[in-house]
């Protein structure tokens, strides 16, 4: 009989993973999370949305690990005082508020835990903020203030249009910084360092957790840094043909419990 692998963190993204297509989370996902409790097994959250927009997980899922917001870029205790911070440098952040202009994207600039947008009723502004449970700050101009930027968002509808900007981005800043897609409409330019991949790095050192015990699960490009550097991954049942190809095991859609089955399946063994 082959060994279990010994796993002692579970690292989980949240939109499209740990919450529904609703943003709920539902009663077997909080099940799912208590029993990796009761089995010695510590849990920890890490997305791209603000730090400040995973406080309604905090309380339900009795969170007492780091929170990674910004796919890294900010991690705070879980009452939110920062412990770690990686900015975009200056320069780069307003080369990028202009490259997604020039591409036709709504931008939005997350300034210390403040979220700025240019206009209230722009896309997804709404929802974002349901999603998140907090309210941005209309601004005349979010380019006004780019030092200590954690992450620039290009948002728009068209696809293809933030598909081919991402690509365009990392073209354009090389190493200087990263530009990946957390949602098919969602562009995020964050500090070169801040990824899943160093948050599953911080974790390990901070919690120390050897990464070979830390399991992680996703569904998006953003989630593939974090699945290279754990020693187990899940990729959700949502997830591109792509993302799935990265991970070490697939599991049901977001809408279909997939979080908790996989919890279930290869983390409990039930």
């Amino acid at each position: 009989m082959a060994e279990k692998r010994k796993i002692s963190l579970v690292l989980a993204d949240v939109d499209g993973t740990l919450v529904t297509e609703q943003k709920v989370l539902t009663k077997r996902a909080q099940a799912a999370v208590h029993s990796l409790r009761g089995a010695g097994i510590r849990f920890a959250v890490t997305s791209g949305r603000p730090a400040k927009g995973m406080a309604m997980l905090v309380d339900p899922l009795q969170i007492d690990t780091p929170i990674a917001g910004f796919n890294g870029g900010l991690v705070v205790k879980p009452d939110f005082t920062i412990i770690d911070q990686k900015t975009v440098p200056a320069d780069v952040a307003a080369r990028s508020v202009e490259l997604l202009r020039a591409h036709g994207l709504d931008v939005w600039v997350y300034r210390g835990n403040d979220w700025l947008v240019g206009k209230a009723d722009g896309p997804h502004v709404e929802h974002e903020a349901w999603t998140v449970k907090f309210s941005p700050k209309v601004v005349a101009d979010v380019a006004e203030k780019l030092d200590q930027v954690s992450k620039i968002v290009g948002v728009s509808d068209d696809l293809d249009r933030v598909q081919q900007c991402e690509a365009d981005a990392k073209a354009t800043f090389g190493q200087r910084a990263t530009a990946n897609r957390s949602q098919p409409y969602y562009l995020d330019v964050t500090n070169k360092d801040a990824n899943k991949g160093a948050v599953v790095e911080f974790l390990s050192r901070h919690l120390g957790v050897p990464a070979a015990e830390i399991a992680t699960i996703g569904d998006q490009p953003t989630d593939v840094p974090m699945f290279q550097r754990a020693g187990f991954s899940i990729a959700m049942g949502n997830a591109s043909d792509q993302v799935k190809g990265q991970a070490s095991a697939v599991t049901g859609s977001y809408n279909d419990e997939g979080f908790a089955k996989a919890m279930e399946r290869f983390i409990l063994g039930a």
